[in-house]
């Protein structure tokens, strides 16, 4: 061990300031005890403290303390300046530095914390910024839907059918907006049940002499459209609506017990 390279580290001055972890001072202790040079050095940097701290702030000790200051002293009322030596003023001069440089190293710690909080808030600014934009985004798009809704409910040429509960289920109901110029047809379906698993409602064009269902179309995705408007095309003749509900994927022909609603188009 080149115990000169290690008195001249610094680390004696931060053993003598607690400033080193336990097991620092472990190993500290441990190496005063197997060098003399290590433990006169820790001694000498205590002493230069004392002295320092002697001179710097008035001490009030207890009787014996101040007898024997008096008697090193000869009762003079003057202050006495303590002459420090080289080596003492150096090791004071490192001590000094030493807790300068942690210090310095404790502000580049607040520093870097605060840094790094900042930055976390900036992310945290720009992904709320991020979602706001997509909402306003999503709105906008619905809104666009809705206006376009509104305009082809509104059409000259489009004509209204109300859609009743029928015995499978009576409190059911719906509206079906067929515009026979665009062979489009609007079927908002808010007033019917979620459909059980496995099953789909399909809408059915009928001509009423004699009774001839045509499917128009299924009202897929049910569950996850939140209007329960479904545009499907109708180039039919169409005296009525029904919607049915049917298996997944639909049926040929409507299952008549399973008729939720029933309406006849009105002659314009």
């Amino acid at each position: 061990m080149e115990v000169d390279n290690y008195i001249a580290s610094g680390i004696l001055e931060l053993y003598v300031a607690g400033l080193l972890t336990e097991e620092e001072n472990l190993e500290v202790h441990q190496n005063a005890l197997q060098y003399p040079e290590i433990k006169n050095e820790i001694m000498a940097i205590e002493a230069a403290i004392l002295e320092l701290t002697q001179a710097i702030v008035p001490t009030y000790a207890d009787r014996k303390g101040f007898d024997d200051v008096k008697v090193r002293i000869g009762e003079r009322k003057d202050t006495k300046v303590v002459q420090m030596t080289r080596d003492e003023k150096s090791n004071l001069s490192s001590y000094i530095a030493w807790a300068a440089a942690i210090l310095f190293g404790a502000g580049l710690v607040w520093f870097y914390v605060q840094n790094d909080q900042l930055k976390t808030n900036i992310e945290m600014v720009n992904q709320q910024n991020g979602v706001l934009e997509q909402q306003i985004l999503d709105a906008r798009g619905s809104l666009t839907e809705t206006e376009a809704l509104l305009s082809s409910l509104r059409d000259k040429n489009v004509s209204v059918t109300s859609l009743g509960g029928q015995e499978v289920s009576p409190d059911s109901y719906a509206k079906a907006y067929w515009n026979k110029e665009q062979n489009k047809v609007l079927i908002d379906a808010q007033g019917l049940p979620e459909p059980p698993d496995g099953m789909v409602y399909q809408v059915w064009s009928l001509k009423l002499d004699p009774l001839t269902p045509t499917s128009v179309g299924l009202l897929e995705d049910f569950d996850a459209d939140e209007n329960k408007v479904f545009t499907l095309n109708n180039p039919n003749e169409s005296e009525a609506f029904a919607i049915s509900l049917e298996p997944a994927g639909g049926s040929e022909g409507p299952t008549m017990e399973q008729i939720y609603t029933l309406g006849a188009v009105t002659s314009s």
